[in-house]
């Protein structure tokens, strides 16, 4: 009786718990564990052992204004898997390097490189167009639509815009997008912690994934506006 009663005190205690239940590793097949998660809970706590990383991955992923990138990183700094105000200031400077680099590079040379990308010398004629009428507009707003914001800063490099106004209105810019972004992600967290519960978390994963397709949906008609404009 007394060892079936230590065998079983021994199971209960070190049985996994539903949380380790989804990181359970493959210690028995390789002797490693299992290098990625298999739910969203477990990949924000993925995200919180290694925050270094995450900030160096969305600085760069920011310089290509990375739409739904930034927008879970917002979701993932509600659930405290990054610093809110760390995430804005990471994705602030690397959104205004990415532009400064681009802006230095058409200036530097021009657009006899294009000519082998037809769709993206397309994209940085619409954007060139859209900055010789419009530059400050441009530059505040062509983060937001999905083809253009990758290449906006080549265009800007290749007009007449002053190096000096092109960065001040850039770092402006670069603070706005950072902002919205990560604030409406973090506030996507808040509602949607709202709406469901922990043993809901599935739903909870759906409702993710359709905010960030709706958010790109957005992003490509704001972008088929901005061409016919």
């Amino acid at each position: 009786m007394l060892t079936r009663a230590l065998c079983a005190w021994s199971v209960g205690a070190f049985a996994p718990t539903p949380r380790h239940r989804a990181t359970i590793t493959i210690e028995r097949l390789s002797g490693a564990p299992l290098l990625f998660p298999t739910d969203l809970a477990s990949f924000l706590d993925l995200i919180r052992q290694h925050g270094d990383a995450a900030y160096s991955l969305m600085f760069a992923y920011a310089g290509s204004h990375s739409l739904l990138l930034a927008l879970f990183a917002g979701y993932a700094a509600h659930s405290g898997a990054l610093q809110l105000g760390t995430l804005i200031l990471v994705c602030w400077f690397g959104s205004f390097a990415g532009d400064a680099v681009r802006f230095w590079i058409g200036r530097r040379f021009g657009t006899r490189w294009l000519g082998s990308f037809p769709r993206l010398e397309r994209a940085v004629q619409t954007a060139a167009r859209l900055a010789d009428r419009h530059y400050v507009l441009m530059i505040l707003f062509h983060r937001y639509p999905h083809g253009i914001r990758g290449v906006a800063g080549f265009a800007y490099g290749i007009s007449r815009l002053p190096c000096s106004t092109f960065l001040a209105l850039n770092f402006a810019a670069a603070g706005l997008w950072s902002c919205a972004v990560v604030l409406a992600g973090y506030a996507f967290g808040q509602v949607s912690e709202k709406l469901m519960s922990d043993t809901s978390s599935g739903i909870g994963l759906v409702m993710l994934v359709v905010f960030l397709g709706l958010s790109w949906m957005l992003s490509r008609k704001f972008e088929q506006v901005v061409e016919r404009s």
